[in-house]
């Protein structure tokens, strides 16, 4: 089970590698080697250096016996896993929170029913359940959108009569966001993982309460970081090319706006996408400069697989939870 889920955490920094790297390598103010580098390392820190909230989120989802809770941690994650490799064939930048969450929920509904799953809300600011983790999932692409397209607008009238040597204090600006996007994808998406993790570890006895031992923290932030130095190319070009080919101003401001949003998710404990947070803020600072620039087809094939991720990996996890049953 532990290493099922470290084998989802490693995919998943695999597959998100494009989030750090692909506006620095496309912008030309890095070089592939130096942007992994640079990601790899900061990937690493975040989920070291940084709480649990967003562990405690994913860990409350699934509310059932010990055994029935480890069958369908399995099952979750082997849809997730299968999910991130096919989106990653296809050089869409999927989510793999959604195709997570959604392979728990599948999972939970065949084994459990209703009363399997914690639907939960909003506690303050704070998401619970599975309603509380769907808003921050909902809103946090809007908001690196809306906050792409505003601090473009801002960036190009502060520097429109600035003379052209700025580019290169622009490049240099893209390695201090891209480290700060790296830092907060770590921060977020491993402690996805972490969750998982200590459920299982509470499940099955190993620990008795909802805690996250250093080791899994320490874990964790490994198969991130190993995933992300091996890169998901085909979805560097998607993001860094594919939406709009974007220059050092936008890569700044992009990576800026995205690690902004997610860093705060992960402070107020919303397990967010940070692929949907990253292309949002491409999209949002493509249509700042010139909206028909945008290759809008991409787009709609890249909303297409968001939604159908948190469905497909729910048939998927939901399928695997029938055959475990029948075979248990």
């Amino acid at each position: 089970m532990v290493v099922l889920a470290l084998v989802f955490d490693l995919s998943n920094g695999f597959h998100d590698s494009s989030n750090a790297v692909a506006a620095p390598v496309a912008t030309g103010a890095m070089r592939p080697a130096q942007a992994v580098s640079v990601s790899a390392v900061f990937n690493l820190l975040g989920p070291v250096l940084v709480g649990t909230a967003v562990a405690d989120t994913v860990g409350g989802i699934v509310v059932l016996a010990p055994a029935e809770t480890l069958a369908i941690l399995v099952c979750a994650l082997l849809a997730a896993v299968a999910w991130n490799v096919l989106t990653w064939w296809r050089g869409l930048p999927s989510s793999s929170s959604h195709a997570l969450v959604g392979g728990l929920v599948g999972a939970g509904l065949v084994t459990g029913g209703l009363p399997a799953i914690s639907w939960g809300g909003l506690h303050g600011w704070r998401p619970v359940g599975v309603l509380g983790v769907l808003v921050g999932l909902a809103v946090s692409p809007v908001l690196g959108g809306l906050l792409g397209w505003g601090a473009e607008v801002g960036a190009r009238r502060a520097v429109r009569r600035a003379h052209r040597r700025i580019s290169a204090p622009i490049r240099r600006g893209e390695w201090v966001t891209s480290a700060g996007l790296a830092f907060a994808h770590g921060t977020n998406d491993a402690q996805k993982t972490m969750g998982v993790i200590t459920t299982a570890l509470l499940a099955g006895g190993v620990i008795g309460t909802f805690s996250v031992p250093f080791w899994v923290k320490l874990a964790c932030a490994g198969c991130l970081t190993i995933g992300s130095a091996f890169g998901g190319w085909r979805i560097v070009r998607t993001i860094g090319r594919g939406i709009y080919r974007i220059r050092p101003l936008d890569g700044l401001v992009s990576q800026g706006s995205s690690a902004g949003v997610i860093g705060v998710a992960a402070f107020l404990g919303a397990p967010v996408s940070t692929t949907h947070v990253v292309a949002s803020s491409v999209v949002g600072v493509g249509a700042a400069r010139r909206w028909r620039h945008v290759r809008w087809p991409v787009v709609r094939e890249i909303v297409l697989a968001w939604v159908v991720t948190m469905p497909g990996c729910a048939v998927l996890a939901g399928a695997a939870a029938g055959v475990w049953r029948m075979v248990s």
